[in-house]
């Protein structure tokens, strides 16, 4: 008798795999970019003011420079400036992610993912690198490309969500999502491992190496990806639990979904268990998608889009903030503060694997969600006061990430893809991408209204210390 763990595995085919990797690793890459700009603040405000105000201008910095080309007068203004490029960027990546879900649902999700992957690889590259070796300065440039930056991002996400519940159905979701939503905080682990190695040389280059592997990422999307199982002429028989494969009617129903299905003998195509077609079966007719409203008011999308919007707020200051708040309030350099940054993802990856496992073992995920956030309320005490000790810090951020980043990457991955796939839309299913989007794009509203805060409170601190 095979164990439940050999018969969880043996739905999956190789098809499943390359699937998982390659919409890990566009996203893996995508997350590394993003995160270089968080982990060269230090460098990019010192570049941006004069180096006789800034004492952390790098040896390698003309001392004409600024002269020329300064945007600021001291670095409390090119601070400013950052945060007003985290609110730019959060706003135009939030209106992005409620268009880019409908199109996702409505074109060809590997299109839609290549053009946000390259197109945001070229952005980030005139953004970081071009602008520095041309060394040409502009406020106005500056906040064009990050709006476009925000927009063709926007476009990632809803498509690999969307792919992924195309091959990967009810059975173990919790687990699989749990563990594919890792992307997120891996590509932040990256983009600081990076950030830190090359920052010696030049915050530019530091853009240069993530931007160049990121559009490399998209090229091989191109060639390589399969966005669902019928490209391959694969097709759903059962879906299954943490137990060996069972022929169960009821077995392709979401996690979401209590109801009970009178049409058993229904055959579906949403990932999981697949056979072969035989080729002298009739084609099945293509679902069509739905409206952005008819998406936004499926039942479950609206509570879960708010709830996710506060936990955004937080986990993004975190991830904009981090390592500059380390550089700047325990005096740690910039090259450590990255290093110990990723911590905090370490604990969200784990969190969202474990917490995944638990929900699909419970049979329910708000439970575990709600759990969760409220041990991450004494979590976020305790690392307010956090000593100025490296060990006792990444033990702490370590700890937060795992209550604050697991649930985070439960609702972004397999709580949409639960909403996108539930009782409501049985014979229009094209809605993954669409919810997905209205999901996460309500989340990085309230990531960006967390960024207007915080850039109106060092508005509020640098007027204070002008006038005194």
């Amino acid at each position: 008798m095979s164990s439940p763990c050999c018969g969880f595995l043996a739905q999956y085919t190789h098809h499943h795999l390359v699937a998982f990797l390659l919409t890990f690793f566009s996203y893996v890459l995508l997350h590394a970019s993003r995160k270089t700009f968080s982990n060269v603040k230090v460098s990019i405000s010192a570049q941006w003011t004069p180096s006789v105000q800034n004492a952390s201008s790098p040896a390698f910095s003309p001392g004409e420079t600024w002269e020329q080309n300064n945007l600021f007068a001291d670095s409390d203004g090119a601070t400013l400036f950052l945060g007003v490029l985290d609110t730019i960027f959060l706003f135009s990546y939030a209106v992005g992610l409620y268009m880019s879900g409908v199109i996702g649902d409505r074109m060809n999700l590997r299109y839609v993912l290549c053009f946000g992957l390259c197109g945001s690889a070229i952005v980030e590259f005139v953004f970081g690198t071009l602008t520095e070796w041309l060394q040409f300065y502009n406020i106005y440039l500056y906040c064009g490309l990050w709006v476009l930056n925000g927009l063709l991002q926007s476009a990632v996400w809803p498509c690999v969500v969307a792919v992924m519940g195309n091959w990967f159905g009810k059975s173990g979701r919790g687990f699989v999502f749990g563990l594919w939503s890792a992307c997120a905080s891996v590509g932040n682990i990256l983009g600081a491992f990076l950030a830190s190695s090359v920052l010696k040389y030049g915050y530019e280059y530091a853009f240069l190496v993530t931007s160049v592997l990121q559009f490399a990422g998209g090229v091989v999307v191109f060639f390589g990806l399969l966005t669902s199982p019928k490209e391959v002429g694969l097709c759903l028989e059962s879906e299954t639990g943490l137990r060996p494969v069972e022929r169960d009617a009821d077995s392709h129903r979401p996690l979401m979904s209590d109801e009970e299905d009178e049409e058993g003998s229904e055959e579906v195509c949403d990932g999981g268990y697949y056979t072969i077609q035989q080729g002298d079966e009739e084609p099945r007719e293509t679902p069509k998608a739905i409206g952005f409203c008819q998406a936004f008011c499926l039942p479950g999308v609206l509570p879960y889009s708010l709830a996710y919007a506060c936990l955004k707020l937080v986990n993004y200051s975190f991830f904009f903030w981090l390592p500059f708040y380390l550089s700047r309030n325990f005096g740690w350099k910039e090259a450590q503060a990255d290093r110990l940054s990723v911590w905090y993802d370490v604990g969200g990856i784990i969190g969202g694997t474990i917490q995944g496992l638990i929900s699909d073992f419970m049979g329910k995920r708000a439970p575990v969600l709600a759990v969760s956030l409220l041990l991450a309320m004494g979590a976020l005490v305790g690392y307010s006061h956090s000593p100025p000790d490296q060990v006792v810090n990444a033990a702490l951020l370590a700890t937060t990430g795992f209550f604050i980043g697991g649930p985070s990457n439960m609702i972004s991955s397999a709580i949409s893809a639960d909403l996108g796939r539930q009782e409501a839309l049985r014979g229009s299913q094209e809605a993954l991408a669409t919810v997905t989007g209205i999901v996460d794009g309500t989340g990085s509203i309230g990531a960006a209204v967390g960024q207007v805060t915080h850039t109106r409170d060092r508005e509020s601190t640098h007027i204070h210390t002008v006038h005194a």
